[in-house]
């Protein structure tokens, strides 16, 4: 898309939980505020997008970790996903993942704005596994493949350092 000035604009991927939808594991949004995602969402820059419904989750459903390590960890095969029943949900996690980056990609999507703590969207912090409210650094799944495919990956908490790349990136447009 481009403005009258003719300068691009990038689309970003956000989180559906992020723009107030309901599709939380336990049926919540985690409803962002910010004057940036409302001119982005005006200027038809934002993917609302939510890997687990896409790969046909329910809402709500049981809350999920990774369990030995973090999103890369499950790409490789060597960590999983599992319920809080303990029932390995890896499978369905890691199809969330290449669906959030077919949309990604599709709609052009260079950076994305996701949400932290998710075993898919985490990107600074995912919880320890041990369903015990403790986190950790890392990385969801949807968030790994995404940024092995050369999308930027921003938590909630990073809004202001994505919206300061962006007008960097932007600025260097040619006009």
């Amino acid at each position: 898309m481009t403005t009258s000035t003719g300068s691009l604009h990038h689309k970003i991927l956000v989180s559906a939980c992020l723009m107030g939808c309901r599709v939380r594991y336990n049926g919540s949004s985690k409803t962002l505020m910010r004057a940036a995602l409302t001119q982005w969402r005006q200027e038809q820059r934002l993917v609302i997008y939510c890997p687990e419904l896409g790969a046909g989750l329910p809402t709500p459903r049981l809350p999920a970790e990774i369990v030995g390590g973090d999103g890369a960890e499950v790409l490789a095969g060597r960590a999983r996903v599992v319920e809080s029943d303990g029932r390995d949900v890896t499978q369905i996690y890691t199809l969330a993942a290449w669906l959030a980056l077919r949309t990604a990609q599709q709609a052009g999507c260079r950076y994305a704005l996701l949400s932290d703590g998710s075993p898919t969207c985490g990107s600074q912090a995912i919880y320890d596994g041990r369903f015990s409210g403790q986190q950790q650094p890392g990385a969801g799944v949807a968030t790994a493949l995404l940024r092995q495919h050369g999308i930027a990956v921003y938590s909630e908490q990073q809004t202001d350092e994505l919206l300061a790349h962006l007008n960097r990136a932007e600025m260097r447009q040619p006009r």
